[in-house]
């Protein structure tokens, strides 16, 4: 599939240029990702990062916008600009400032964990976010709650269970899901977390190195949680290093209990990489819930 012109004629235009320079720009097709497609504009004064996908992503989009725009505002990590959310006749799309990305070094490594700290210093006053959004291409629910342990239960594990159940999980894996849901008001007791900004999907792959060396993240899935959410979901599919988790903790030592609260807040991206993609993740979530309900003596 070609890029549209209109889609094209569209980004010039949020630049202040119009459609028929479009000839005087080069616009490659890069990688988007698992859901989107995206190209690359190489203008005089800068280039752009453009994901498309058909008109109903604009939510999505605009979801991304949002938690790009208050990573951004915190202050501690490299964030690509947003420069627009819009849609045509076909498609919608949301064009970012490109960053020359590369894999993150051990120097970088190391000051990611820092400046992930010093993020996760940001807090509000209850769990949750602004408004929903999406976790690959699963909804999110962020409705806002006082207490820790009725957000995660009420808008992380029981909306992966219900789905899960819906797309045919074992009943074991069901079974198991569900007791850790009842049982959280007694696995988190004594655990009270700030409300941190989060990214919300921090797994390597939405992590890089820039050009000057220092880290950048993308592709949020932004909202205020236990911090330790962040950084639990960063050892569950590796990548980060020796370095990031030193330094991150030499910044703000994890709490109590965080072994156990690793394999709770991971099991919440196991169930939903079941959703999307089954196989053996159902295997692997069921597994992990035994591990929680074990550990907190269940």
């Amino acid at each position: 599939m070609t890029i549209p012109s209109e889609l094209v004629g569209a980004v010039l235009r949020s630049l202040g240029t119009g459609p028929a320079v479009a000839t005087s720009r080069v616009v490659e097709e890069v990688s988007g990702g698992c859901i989107h497609r995206a190209f690359r504009i190489r203008g005089a004064e800068r280039d752009l990062f453009v994901k498309w996908s058909d008109r109903s992503s604009r939510g999505m989009f605009e979801a991304e916008a949002r938690g790009l725009e208050a990573l951004r505002a915190a202050g501690s990590l490299r964030v690509p600009a947003v420069v627009a959310v819009a849609e045509g006749e076909t498609c919608a799309w949301l064009a970012l400032e490109w960053l020359d990305l590369r894999p993150l070094g051990e120097s970088g490594c190391r000051e990611l964990g820092e400046r992930l700290a010093v993020m996760h210093a940001s807090t509000a006053s209850a769990f949750g976010w602004i408004q929903d959004n999406w976790l690959g291409t699963t909804v999110q629910e962020n409705a806002r709650a006082a207490d820790w342990a009725d957000f995660w239960r009420e808008r992380r594990l029981l909306p992966q269970l219900r789905l899960a159940g819906a797309k045919g999980a074992a009943g074991r894996l069901l079974d198991a899901g569900f007791r850790v849901a009842d049982a959280l008001p007694a696995i988190l007791a004594g655990h009270e977390p700030a409300a941190s900004l989060l990214h919300g999907d921090l797994w390597s792959g939405n992590a890089a190195g820039t050009a000057d060396g220092s880290p950048a993240v993308f592709d949020p899935a932004c909202y205020h949680g236990d911090r330790e959410t962040d950084i639990a979901m960063t050892e569950l599919f590796g990548g980060f290093g020796r370095g990031f988790h030193e330094a991150y903790r030499s910044a703000w030592p994890m709490d109590h209990g965080y072994a156990m609260r690793r394999d709770l807040y991971n099991l919440y991206h196991v169930l939903n990489h079941f959703n999307l993609f089954g196989g053996g993740y159902g295997s692997r979530a069921e597994a992990m819930a035994n591990r929680v309900l074990a550990a907190a003596g269940r």
